[in-house]
């Protein structure tokens, strides 16, 4: 049986065990040849060897993402041993958790070159690969952040919203030569498949013993009861990538269990 994805080339950025190792896992199992890239060779190494282990195919690629250099290089890369980019999914980020008070502007410039720099320059990299064969598809990890003020969050949650509208501009730029952008929002992830999934690769997880408490709010405020998971981005994220969606482009996919979505004084199930 053939998977939706068979012989496309997807370079997935930000291959964590948690969301970016979830989609890239998505995308595999649906036929894609993926390649893992991460600014800490073992995310990007582990996330390929995992892959490959499940009778995926699969290459790992450490970059830091707000070199152009090193951007450039990987796209030539998985063009020379692939011959192709078909998919580039955009989810490199960094994390402080500081407001504006607190934020330094090397922390704000750091998140910044992260989070839009980085997608800039491999959307640009990979588009002009793209543009082509006239075929193609740029998905934008953005984040409930990136929609509602999230206190004490202030760099990751511009960046994200500046996402949203980065995807409907190059989604314009790009459309007159048959390459497509959109943007996929998750929410606050369940830990259980980003445990298991480290646990395979061998690595040690840096969480808080009281993690599960600490969630609790999140699992209480949570429309549909539960948080989601990696892989409920990962379907959706194969599903953005394949020829179902077709004439979608420009506009952002949300995962996210109704977060954005409610009534901002209605707290479920209180």
């Amino acid at each position: 049986m053939r998977g939706k994805l068979d012989g496309r080339v997807a370079i997935v950025t930000g291959t964590s065990p948690n969301i970016g190792g979830g989609l890239a896992a998505a995308l595999a199992a649906a036929g894609a040849t993926i390649v893992a890239v991460d600014a800490n060779e073992a995310n990007a190494r582990d996330c390929a060897k995992d892959i490959a282990a499940a009778g995926g195919r699969a290459l790992g690629l450490a970059c830091d993402v707000t070199d152009e250099g090193q951007v450039a290089k990987v796209v030539a890369t998985v063009c020379e041993r692939f011959g192709y980019v078909d998919v580039l999914v955009n989810n490199a980020a960094t994390f402080n958790r500081k407001g504006l008070l607190t934020t330094s502007l090397a922390e704000w410039r750091k998140q910044c070159a992260v989070m839009l720099d980085g997608a800039f320059l491999f959307s640009r990299h990979a588009a002009e690969r793209m543009v082509e064969r006239k075929r193609g598809v740029i998905i934008n990890i953005i984040s409930t952040a990136g929609h509602q003020g999230e206190p004490g969050n202030i760099a990751y949650s511009t960046c994200k919203s500046a996402l949203l509208n980065f995807t409907r501009a190059a989604a314009m730029d790009l459309s007159p030569h048959g390459v497509r952008v959109v943007s996929l929002t998750p929410t606050a992830t369940a830990f259980d498949e980003m445990r298991v999934r480290a646990e395979r690769w061998g690595h040690a997880l840096d969480l808080p013993p009281n993690l599960d408490e600490l969630m609790q709010p999140f699992v209480r405020g949570i429309p549909l009861g539960r948080l989601p998971r990696p892989s409920d981005y990962g379907a959706a994220a194969v599903f953005l990538a394949s020829d179902d969606a077709a004439m979608i482009t420009g506009t952002d996919l949300r995962v996210d269990a109704g977060a954005v979505g409610r009534y901002w004084a209605w707290t479920p199930g209180a």
